[in-house]
């Protein structure tokens, strides 16, 4: 059992954990798939744009987020046969700040604030993050983006960047829990680098991974939800353990 009174910052993945970019991006592309009569379901194309959005992050790090969300949707056309649509491409390119939070993720980070300084590394740009922050209602200790490191997770400089921010706080790294659905991009880098992880199983009852690539990885503990972690923390505050939450 994690005590979670050990930890001082929790560091969040944004977009998978705080934002449900699956179900986002899916109701993007819905009514392109009715306009273009494609039989393509919109589950297939998250999880195409998860292949190609990994390839374009490794092979051009310093890329900006919006670029990649633009090259990778001319990759989808391509992969499907469809003909290529600028418009979409662009509107594909700007949608990160419109895509929607959890309906769990306002109310638990506002609890979490209360006990915990709350930070954010993400695999995004410094717009997009704004344009999400807006939506998100509670303060940050600081965030990190691909844009500030010029690189993209499950490579390391996110991490450093976040160990430079608690340092220069008189923090160490085990007062971090990272919290993260994405076993690929968060769970197996922070294992690596002695992190606690927490990890968010979104898709629990789902088929595959969406928007994410499939990876194994064991995280220090595993809950469904931002809501379940709430409540391991009340719980864990008046001493019981609720048996519904699965730990690894």
């Amino acid at each position: 059992m994690i005590d979670l009174s050990q930890f001082k910052v929790l560091t969040f993945d944004c977009y998978g954990t705080l934002i449900d970019w699956d179900t986002s991006i899916a109701q993007l592309v819905e009514p392109w798939l009715r306009e273009m009569n494609s039989p393509v379901p919109p589950d297939l194309v998250v999880s195409t744009f998860a292949l190609m959005q990994a390839r374009h992050q490794q092979t051009r790090p310093t890329l900006l987020y919006p670029e990649v969300l633009r090259r990778s949707w001319r990759d989808i056309e391509e992969q499907f046969g469809w003909d290529a649509n600028p418009a979409r491409a662009d509107a594909f390119a700007r949608s990160v700040p419109h895509w929607r939070p959890f309906a769990d993720t306002l109310e638990s980070l506002r609890y979490l604030g209360r006990y915990y300084d709350l930070a954010i590394l993400s695999n995004v740009d410094n717009a997009s993050l704004a344009g999400t922050l807006k939506m998100l209602e509670v303060p940050f200790l600081f965030t990190v983006t691909a844009e500030d490191v010029r690189s993209y997770k499950p490579e390391q400089p996110h991490f450093d960047a976040a160990f430079r921010e608690v340092a220069q706080r008189g923090m160490r790294n085990s007062d971090i829990l990272h919290v993260a659905q994405s076993k690929h991009h968060d769970v197996t880098p922070g294992n690596r680098l002695g992190l606690t992880t927490a990890w968010v199983n979104r898709r629990h009852g789902k088929k595959g991974t969406g928007a994410t690539l499939a990876t194994t990885a064991e995280p220090s503990l595993t809950v469904n939800s931002l809501a379940e972690l709430v409540d391991l923390h009340r719980s864990t505050q008046a001493g019981t353990s609720p048996a519904a939450l699965s730990q690894t």
